[in-house]
């Protein structure tokens, strides 16, 4: 599933509409938390806000987070390590006092796990491709725990063969 969650201060009806546009042509649903948007979601479950132990397991089983670049959701991916697209607010569409979403994300760009989209054509061809999330401490640990095992064995075949 795709969680849309757009925090409930603000409206951010461009992004709705986006997600609500290639909605139809996923092969995945989608769920929307969309705050104090006007547009309503035509192809998608949504609601305004939710209480937080259903946000909680929305957010735990998402395979992927939509968002606009606020920090809290950001940190929350991480914490549960699921991949993000950041789609900030501009204040040039009236969806924010000022840019501040935008610094965020460039200043998050290339991080693993973490996607930035500026227009719905970036948002849909980052959601074909199926975003990854970062690799957790423990995913780090599993792979070097590998890595040295099948080091260790080649070096012993290596050293058995003298």
């Amino acid at each position: 599933m795709i969680l849309l969650t757009l925090g409930t201060q603000l409206p951010f009806d461009r992004l709705v509409k986006a997600l609500d546009q290639i909605a139809p042509t996923l092969d995945q649903p989608i769920f929307g938390q969309i705050g104090r948007s006007t547009y309503r979601p035509k192809s998608f479950e949504w609601a305004e806000s939710m209480d937080p132990r259903v946000f909680d397991e929305k957010f735990r089983s998402a395979d992927l987070v939509v968002s606009h670049a606020g920090i809290g959701t950001i940190l929350t991916a991480q914490k549960h390590g699921k991949p993000i697209v950041l789609f900030p607010r501009e204040a040039r569409y009236g969806e924010h006092r000022n840019d501040h979403q935008l610094a965020t994300s460039s200043q998050l760009t290339g991080r693993p796990g973490i996607y930035i989209a500026r227009t719905p054509e970036e948002l849909e061809v980052i959601i074909r491709a199926r975003p990854q999330a970062a690799s957790t401490a423990a995913d780090l640990e599993q792979k070097r725990t590998s890595f040295v095992a099948r080091l260790a064995q080649q070096i012993d075949t290596l050293a058995g063969g003298r």
